[in-house]
Order: C-alpha cells, then structure tokens, then sequence
C-alpha cells in the first residue's frame, strides 16, 4: 500500500501539538545570533529572542538547512515506511529552502514531490496542513497536491508592522524605507503573496493599521483556517483574535511567529493567516 509522509520546514509556524496530531515531519531552519547558531524552535525561546532582538548591534542572520540534511530526513521517513513524500516548503523568492530539498531529492528514486509553499508562517502552514489530512485518508499524492494547492490559492497573509527598521535592515524588500518610516512613526500594512512581501498601505497610527487588518479579515467570509500570528505581542493578539473571530471559525490559532520571521518583521507586529472557505 502506498503511504505518503508530508514534510515542511519550521517557519511554517504550525504547533508542535497539530505536527504531532496530523504526523507531519518538520525540518529546523538555522538562526545565527551574536555569532551562536540555533536550530529554530530550540535552544531559544522565541519570548527571549523577541525581547533581546532590540538591543542587538547586528541583526541575526538565517540560514536554510543543508540539501545534507534534506537527504537525512528523507532518508529516515523512508525507512520509517513511507513509500513517497510530500515536501512542502517556505517561498522560494524569500528563502533558499526548497531549493535545498529540491537538490536532496534528486538523490532518491523515490517519489518524492517539493512544494513551492510561495508563502510563509501558516500561509505555508495550512497548505502542509491539509496535505497532511489528505495524505492520512490515504489520497493519491496527485490529490494531496491538489489539496495543497487549494489551499495555497485561496489563503491570505497580512501583516501590521510596528516598525520599517527590520524588514529594512534585512535587505529582502526594496520599497521599504526605514527612515521615512522611522521619523513618521509610520507602521507599514504588508501582505505575502505569490512569494513576495508586498506593500498594502501605511497607518500613522498602531490603532489605524489595527483596524484595517481587522476590516479587511472580517470581509473575508466564512473562514476554513484562521491563525492570528504575532512577534512576541500575545496580549495584542488575543484582544485582536477576541474581536475579529467570525462565530462559523473553528479553533482559531494564536501563533509567536517564528525567530526567522521575526528577524525580518521586528517585536510587536500583529497579522493573520487566513483560509477562505
């Protein structure tokens, strides 16, 4: 019987407790910090990452994982009985990831497929998510592609950002101007999509760029996924989740994005991923 395992990388952001609930196997992405480099998600609580990433002289730098230990975990998935994988990955214009798995599964003759994500956090999440769901009821991989996919076409990803200063210094976005932004105190609205951080507007106020994140989910309509995602502002994010959370929702997360994410967006940023049904 064919059985098919499904793969991400950890600025994904999906919760230890969904990875272990739908089996999905999840690779360490490498963040380097005063010279020492951690693998995401250990060693580092994302809490004391956030409130040492202001005082920092240099920003932290991130690394995708070797297309080595690409091979070293498709390697173990095989010998675990998986017979093909589902690799699904961070946004190739925004990090070399799935350019890493793409080389390492070249070394298999196993079926193994590497998805494009074109996304981040759960924008990415969700689609290995669903995969993982189709993949559990034993669909063909063409059909946990297609699920993916699904996914992927219909998810949104925004974010308010509290400061231009990171995603500035991190060099990946050309429009974003840190001293406009600095002496304004303007908070730069972003949405990921097809792969790229794209501007969606300026608030002068944290209040103003609130309510348009807020605006903007709520006519979305009926919603199948729904993460709430921010950079170490837990108490924003609840009261964000308690005010926008459509009554047809299911289990909304509440997501402390990732350390390299963060690294590029800065503490006190507020977004969501969202699901359209």
């Amino acid at each position: 019987m064919v059985s098919t395992a499904i793969v991400t990388d950890s600025t994904s952001d999906i919760p230890s407790k969904l990875l272990e609930k739908y089996h999905i196997y999840q690779i360490q992405v490498d963040l380097t910090l005063d010279n020492k480099t951690y693998l995401d998600g250990f060693d580092l609580s994302r809490n004391d990452f956030y409130r040492q990433l202001p005082t920092l002289k240099e920003l932290p730098t991130t690394a995708s994982p070797s297309a080595g230990r690409f091979q070293e975990l498709y390697q173990r998935i095989f010998l675990d009985g998986f017979s093909e994988i589902v690799s699904i990955h961070a946004s190739s214009k925004l990090s070399g990831i799935y350019n890493s798995a793409r080389l390492a599964a070249q070394e298999f003759k196993q079926h193994i497929q590497v998805v494009d994500s074109e996304q981040l956090s759960l924008g990415l999440g969700f689609q290995a998510i669903q995969a993982a769901k189709a993949a559990g009821n034993n669909l063909r991989i063409q059909d946990i592609l297609d699920e993916a996919h699904s996914i992927r076409e219909r998810v949104r990803v925004f974010a308010l950002l509290d400061t231009f200063t990171y995603i500035q210094r991190s060099g990946r976005v050309s429009w974003a101007k840190a001293r406009l932004g600095s002496f304004l105190n303007i908070k730069p609205i972003v949405e990921l999509q097809s792969g790229e951080v794209l501007n969606r507007g300026l608030a002068r106020t944290r209040g103003n760029g609130l309510r348009y994140l807020e605006d903007f989910l709520t006519h979305m309509g009926p919603l199948e996924y729904l993460a709430v995602l921010h950079t170490n502002a837990a108490e924003t994010g609840r009261a964000f989740l308690n005010r926008v959370v459509p009554p047809q929702s299911t289990d909304p997360l509440l997501v402390n994005v990732t350390t390299i994410i963060g690294t590029h967006v800065g503490p006190n940023g507020i977004g969501f991923a969202a699901v359209v049904k």
